[in-house]
C-alpha cells in the first residue's frame, strides 16, 4: 500500500509539476486568491511526498543500530527495496560518521555497516599492537571475513580521526609474543 502511494506521489510530482505551475500562473493572472490556494495545496502535497522517504531513512537507522554487521545487499533484501537507494543512504551515513560510534565502509563495490561493539574491539586490538592478521583472527567471531575489511576499517577510522596511536608497534607485539 505504501509503495503504491509513494509511486503515485512521485508520478504526480514529476509529470504534473510543470503543468501545475503553468495552471497556477494562468489562474494568478485572472484570480489571485485561487492561485494562492492552489499553490499552498501544491506545496503541502510536495512536502507529503517526502514523508515516506523520511520514514524509511529513520527505519533504516533504527535497524542498523540493532545489528552487529550487515552489508547493503542484505539490507536491501530485508527491506525489499532496490540496492541503489540503500547504497545512497549508506553513502550519506558514511560521510557523517565522525561523531558516531558505528562505522560504515565501502569495499569491493558494497557498503558494510559495523556496530559500536566491533569498532571498540578493533580499536582495542589495534592499540595493543596487533597486525591485520591477528585482528582478523580476533574479530572472526563477528563474521568479518577478509583482511581487506580490516584494512578498510583502519583507513576509515584514521580518516575520521577516531583511531588512537598504537601503544605497542606490530613488530614489538610479535616479538613479545614470540619470546614469551
Amino acid at each position: 500500500m505504501t509503495r503504491k502511494f509513494v509511486k503515485t506521489l512521485k508520478r504526480i510530482g514529476r509529470k504534473w509539476f510543470i503543468f501545475l505551475v503553468a495552471i497556477i500562473i494562468v489562474v494568478f493572472i485572472f484570480y489571485q486568491i485561487a492561485a494562492i490556494i492552489i499553490t499552498i495545496i501544491t506545496i503541502i502535497l510536495f512536502a507529503l511526498s517526502y514523508i515516506p522517504t523520511f520514514m524509511f531513512y529513520k527505519k533504516l537507522d533504527k535497524f542498523l543500530s540493532g545489528v552487529d554487521l550487515i552489508d547493503d545487499k542484505t539490507v536491501a533484501r530485508k527491506f525489499k527495496r532496490p540496492l541503489a537507494p540503500i547504497q545512497e543512504k549508506m553513502n550519506k551515513l558514511s560521510k557523517k560518521q565522525s561523531e558516531k560510534n558505528s562505522l560504515i565502509i565501502f569495499t569491493n563495490g558494497h557498503y558494510i555497516f559495523y556496530n559500536e561493539k566491533i569498532i571498540t574491539n578493533f580499536k582495542t586490538y589495534y592499540t595493543k599492537g596487533l597486525g591485520e592478521k591477528e585482528v582478523l583472527e580476533k574479530l572472526k567471531k563477528f563474521n568479518i571475513k577478509t583482511r581487506t575489511e580490516i584494512k578498510a576499517i583502519e583507513e576509515s577510522l584514521i580518516k575520521h580521526n577516531r583511531l588512537e596511536e598504537r601503544k605497542v608497534s606490530v613488530k614489538e607485539y610479535r616479538d613479545k609474543k614470540r619470546y614469551s
